[in-house]
């Protein structure tokens, strides 16, 4: 079978293991930046075109679309989608992935628990906005944020109505959300891999950060999650169509509480953390979908 993971830097530890585990199971691997590929569109044949060669020979595609391309790069996986070519995520996933404010209002709809959130357009009326979810203390995100960027914990009044007005004279778009005190600066990392919970780590906060992720300095330890833990983490990937995913949480004195849904999680936190083999699985999850091959 041929398979492109779209990724602009072969080095990753993601990249690189899918490359091996591809290899290892008989595949040809190749990467791809996606920001060098031409699509030309055509009557009834749609093409990709990569540096000297047409990309007509893919069986399937690991889309790992950083959010700085997510416009061209879901392009790319799109016009591979024309050409009937498989993918573990679509383009249309990965776009309602990257819209936190969308991607809520759908989970909130499916009756997914997640914390208290607010976003308004540029209001005036700060005070309201946190009143709205009961208070300081107060996480403040940027729409747009990734990897803990643009995340802010508000413990006053006076700071949370510094920081939005802040953000709104600079026209940024932010929602609000409720501070979970009991989480203790942890979170909840599910892996999932055809609709199934395939590992799970807790990632904790260092010393005075609020922000659990490994980026920033947190630490990750296996874990086994509760039926309603893997209950939410498997309904919040059917909700956004993302069969593969990773689903982050908060454990509080009502249930798991969603924060997020990654469509391009990155590996090596859960692999180190857990043990477990999780770029085999994606592996074995395309085999499973592209049969005669």
């Amino acid at each position: 079978m041929n398979i492109v993971i779209l990724s602009r830097n072969p080095q990753l530890y993601t990249t690189d293991r899918l490359v091996e585990e591809g290899e290892k199971r008989g595949h040809k691997i190749e990467v791809i930046d996606p920001l060098q590929c031409d699509i030309i569109i055509e009557k009834e044949k749609p093409t990709i075109y990569y540096k000297d060669r047409y990309l007509d020979y893919v069986d399937a595609i690991i889309p790992r679309i950083g959010a700085s391309v997510t416009f061209f790069g879901c392009s790319v996986v799109r016009q591979f989608e024309m050409m009937g070519v498989f993918t573990i995520v679509t383009s249309d996933a990965i776009q309602r992935s990257r819209d936190k404010l969308r991607s809520l209002q759908r989970l909130s709809k499916a009756g997914i628990g997640m914390p208290k959130t607010v976003f308004t357009n540029y209001s005036r009326d700060v005070v309201e906005v946190i009143e709205h979810v009961g208070g300081t203390p107060v996480i403040i995100k940027l729409l747009e944020g990734t990897q803990g960027l643009g995340v802010v914990l508000a413990e006053t009044k006076n700071a949370a109505e510094s920081v939005l007005e802040a953000f709104n004279g600079l026209q940024a778009r932010v929602i609000v959300q409720e501070f979970i005190k009991e989480a203790g600066g942890a979170d909840l990392r599910a892996l999932v891999v055809d609709g199934q919970v395939v590992g799970a780590m807790k990632r904790q906060g260092k010393a005075g950060e609020f922000r659990s992720n490994l980026h920033r300095g947190g630490s990750a330890t296996i874990i086994k999650l509760n039926h309603d833990e893997l209950k939410l983490a498997m309904n919040a990937s059917k909700v956004l169509n993302l069969p593969v995913c990773g689903v982050d949480m908060l454990q509080s004195s009502r249930g798991p509480l969603l924060l997020e849904v990654n469509s391009t999680p990155g590996l090596e936190g859960i692999e180190t953390a857990t043990g477990r083999n999780i770029a085999k699985a994606i592996i074995r999850f395309i085999e499973q979908n592209v049969k005669n091959v």
